[in-house]
């Protein structure tokens, strides 16, 4: 079986890596596929192919597009996209401007809560200053003893409810599917275990998702419960939906690490069925 990671960032957005170096660490993970996808910015996938050149790994060209839906945020991650394709930059661009607002608000609101100085020091921990987001301020208030680690960081602060939360509009649902489609790829719900969303809810949103075009859902990932895989690949099945693979890998000893993750449940349909990129690696695994 080839070892499938479809869900990982560098310093580009939130990861801590560069591009080169995220690919590096998947090649020596024995990881064959790998997808880069960075919140809302592809600029570090050129990069990324270039490393991947070196090795014997394919390089899937992705992205990972903040949504806002039903009042809720989540994430859509575009698999094979044309990264220059004029809608998907234009579209990246504005969502990048608005991360920026969206970050000087969040620090105004931990001020108001004792917390100075922490749109500066996030921004210190951001490699890409357009992408100043909640895990460079988790990472900085650890880093200042305000929280024990990342996990602590986000349940204390910058979740609904707390110090440095702050509502924000992102892109719709329609225009993340149109834009990922008109590059030329396949839109994949990211963990939707993750979401704030009711069982209803979550029904209504796949519902649109799969109306609008949508192809995907990521059933394994790094942001999953094991005991909620099952579940996760039953309502791909009851979609139609592809089911994809990926860690959601950000930096070393937080969370899963890329590659290392279980199989897809049998029964599922891979995202990757079909893929020519993929052809190589199992003529490979044939000789």
């Amino acid at each position: 079986m080839l070892n499938i990671d479809l869900h990982c960032h560098s310093n580009v957005s939130d990861g801590v890596l560069s591009p080169a170096d995220v690919v590096t660490r998947a090649a020596a993970n024995g990881v064959d596929v790998l997808a880069l996808t960075d919140h809302d910015d592809v600029s570090g996938l050129a990069a990324a192919q270039t490393a991947a050149a070196a090795t014997d790994m394919t390089l899937i060209p992705g992205v990972e597009i903040s949504v806002t839906w039903g009042g809720q945020t989540v994430h859509i991650v575009g698999l094979r996209i044309d990264p220059q394709h004029p809608d998907l930059v234009a579209g990246l661009h504005d969502i990048r401007l608005g991360r920026i607002e969206r970050a000087h608000r969040m620090a105004r609101d931990l001020a108001q809560h004792g917390i100075e100085g922490a749109y500066e020091g996030a921004y210190g921990y951001a490699a890409n200053k357009e992408m100043v987001g909640r895990t460079h301020f988790a990472r900085w208030l650890v880093a200042r003893g305000h929280a024990p680690d990342m996990r602590s960081a986000f349940k204390r602060y910058l979740t609904q409810g707390n110090p440095g939360f702050v509502e924000h509009e992102w892109t719709s649902l329609e225009n993340a599917i149109g834009w990922i489609r008109a590059s030329g790829g396949m839109a994949v719900v990211a963990h939707p275990g993750r979401y704030a969303l009711n069982a209803r809810q979550l029904l209504l949103m796949l519902d649109a998702f799969r109306a609008l075009g949508g192809e995907g859902i990521e059933v394994i990932t790094g942001s999953h419960h094991p005991s909620e895989y099952g579940k996760f690949a039953d309502l791909a099945r009851a979609f139609s939906l592809k089911a994809s693979r990926g860690a959601d890998f950000h930096a070393p000893g937080e969370g899963v690490d890329i590659g290392r993750l279980p199989e897809l449940p049998h029964y599922c349909k891979p995202v990757w069925q079909g893929w020519p990129e993929l052809a190589p690696h199992f003529s490979l695994s044939t000789v």
